[in-house]
This record gives structure tokens, sequence and C-alpha cells, in this order.
């Protein structure tokens, strides 16, 4: 392995589900081994997703790359070997699982040097056209049609039939659920 002393962004495979366990057995053997100066940081991009489904809205972290785990650190004979042997790691992301280090590009676009700024999106269980029932509210217990959902502003348009017209009404996106 040729030596460089800048470490770098590199990318390894693992078996689907085991991410976590590379993740902390590496830390583990880098703690243990004394290998700080060579392995700095790793980690597990995440996202922070909010679930609506029927009534419940809930916080559900996921991983954006799941079977990947990202580790910066100064590729040498020995790190190299370490990473390339914990338990459900499967090798290191480039050609012929030779380390190859994502761009200074890739690493903005990731966000991975990013310590406070954590990625956050919201999943609704209904789209444009469903039928839903208002479940809070003043309109409560009305039901409507999806006409627009607008998740980065938080809101939902949805045409009731009031007083014989249709009637379009701004809710917030935990305010409806899917109308069975």
């Amino acid at each position: 392995m040729a030596e460089n002393n800048q470490a770098k962004w590199y990318v390894v495979h693992t078996y689907s589900g085991y991410e976590n366990k590379v993740a902390s057995d590496l830390a583990k053997m880098v703690e243990s081994r004394g290998m700080q100066d060579l392995i700095h940081d790793i980690r597990i991009p995440t996202e922070t997703v909010t679930e609506i489904k029927e009534d419940k809205k809930r916080e559900v972290e996921r991983k954006i790359f799941p079977g990947y785990v990202l580790i910066k650190m100064i590729v040498t004979d020995d790190s190299w070997y370490v990473v390339r042997n914990i338990r459900g790691c499967t090798g290191f992301v480039g050609p012929a699982s030779k380390p190859v280090p994502l761009t200074e590009e890739e690493v903005i676009a990731l966000g991975v040097e990013k310590h406070d700024t954590e990625k956050h999106s919201v999943e609704v269980s209904y789209a444009e056209g469903d039928r839903v029932k208002i479940i809070s509210g003043p309109l409560d217990g009305y039901n409507g049609v999806v006409k627009e959902v607008d998740i980065p502003g938080g809101s939902v348009c949805v045409i009731l039939s009031m007083f014989g017209k249709e009637t379009p009404v701004e809710l917030g996106l935990d305010q409806i659920a899917l109308d069975n």
C-alpha cells in the first residue's frame, strides 16, 4: 500500500444490516490497537425521517446508504488489513477492492464533514388524488380528496365538499389519514 499521511474518506461495503456492528467493531479494534493516528473517524450516514401513518407521527432514523460505512483514514498495510478483516465487512469500494478515496466534491455532496446539520425528511402514507379523512382540528371528521402535498412546507391541500360546493382547505401533514 502506498503511504499517504493525509487522511481521506473511504467507503467500505458491509453485509446488509451489519453497518452498526462493523462500525462499532472497527472502533473497538482501533481503540485496542492504538490506531487513532491512522483511522480517524467512522460514520454511517443517516437521516431523520418523520413518518405520518394513520393518525400517528413518529421520527425514524434511516441509513442513507444501507450496506456502506464511511471511514476517514490514512491507508497503510496495517489500517487496510484491520478494516478489511472486520467481521461483516466485504471490502473497500473501488476496483479490485483497492481503496479509492472520495473526492472533495463527493465529501461535500454527502455532507460527511458536517456534524450539526443532519438531514431530515417527511414521509406520508397518502398522495394526490387519495380519499382522506381529517383527524384533528376544527374540520375533524370531514372527508375529502388530496389536491396537493407540500412536504417541505409541512402542509396538504384537501378538497372538501361543503354546503354543496368543493372547497380547498390547507391542513398540516399530520391532520389527515387515508380514508379506508
